[in-house]
C-alpha cells in the first residue's frame, strides 16, 4: 500500500477548506436569519455538503 501522491493529498485539502469555508458561511446566515422555512433550507444544505456532522452541535 503506498502514499497518495502529492498531487492527490492537495486536492482533498482544497476540498477540505473548500467544505469547511461553506459551512462556515452557512452558519453566519442561519443564525442572521428569523425566517424558520430559511433556517429549515440552510440546515439541508449543511446535511449536504457534511453529512456526518451533527448540525446540534455545530450550530
Amino acid at each position: 500500500m503506498s502514499k497518495q501522491s502529492p498531487k492527490r493529498r492537495k486536492f482533498i485539502i482544497k476540498k477540505k477548506q473548500k467544505r469547511r469555508r461553506k459551512l462556515k458561511k452557512l452558519k453566519e446566515k442561519y443564525l442572521k436569519t428569523k425566517d424558520p422555512e430559511e433556517k429549515k433550507r440552510i440546515v439541508a444544505k449543511m446535511r449536504k455538503i457534511a453529512p456526518y456532522l451533527s448540525i446540534e452541535q455545530y450550530l
